[in-house]
């Protein structure tokens, strides 16, 4: 936080990270509101109370739309990396608080993953390729611009939907990506196979929403510490 200059005993809070729901929270599905304070007595929704920019919720409120929200992430094979070998049968892993799993890096990579690759519609953002597997599930994976070891946030902003050869370039530096989003190659360390893969008007292919297409401030880490053009 930061004070603010103009005005005593008041801060401005900066969000460095979040993690990007796996589908949005409706305020109500059905009869059921989300925030109790929102419904009135008589079942209807209180105007008054949804005009409010910052409304205080309950733990159990803010559980059941984290559950919601990621619901289909909260399974066991989630977590499966982080249960010790021979206990895969202990659930107290499955039993902590909603939160707790929320900030596990399984569950984040696994809720960046989803946001990453819906936001590309499945499809590798540089060659182009959609390959959908025999079980219905997308090959292509999501790829920190800024990595996580490097402070990158699991944000989509700072994602790119990628098949796994591009993925593997990109992470080690082959490959970048100008602030037009051009595709920059390493000099004579792409091969030619690789080349021929890439779309060939070199620009990546982006998202339809601007909201959570590449930022650029992630885009110009990448190309001065990870870049080895």
């Amino acid at each position: 936080m930061r004070p603010d200059p103009t005005l005593p005993d008041h801060f401005y809070a900066f969000v460095e990270d979040f993690l990007q729901f796996a589908r949005p929270v409706q305020f109500r599905d059905g009869d059921l509101y989300y925030e109790s304070a929102l419904r009135r007595s008589d079942g209807g929704t209180s105007k008054g109370a949804f005009g409010r920019a910052v409304r205080p919720i309950s733990d159990s409120e803010y559980g059941s739309i984290l559950t919601a929200a990621s619901s289909e992430l909260l399974t066991p094979s989630t977590f499966s990396n982080v249960i010790p070998q021979g206990f895969a049968e202990e659930p107290a892993v499955f039993e902590r608080p909603i939160v707790e799993r929320m900030t596990s890096r399984p569950f984040r990579d696994a809720a960046f993953s989803s946001a990453v690759r819906s936001a590309y519609g499945n499809t590798c953002a540089m060659t182009g390729l959609k390959i959908i597997n025999g079980g219905g599930r997308p090959e292509v994976q999501a790829a920190h611009i800024r990595p996580v070891a490097d402070s990158g946030p699991d944000s989509v902003r700072n994602g790119l939907a990628l098949c796994g050869t591009i993925h593997w370039m990109f992470d080690r530096g082959l490959l970048s990506l100008n602030d037009d989003l051009t595709i920059l190659m390493a000099a004579g360390r792409v091969p030619d196979t690789v080349k021929r893969l890439i779309n060939p008007e070199r620009k990546l292919l982006l998202p339809e929403r601007p909201e959570i297409r590449p930022h650029p401030q992630f885009l110009k880490f990448h190309r001065e510490s990870v870049f080895k053009g």
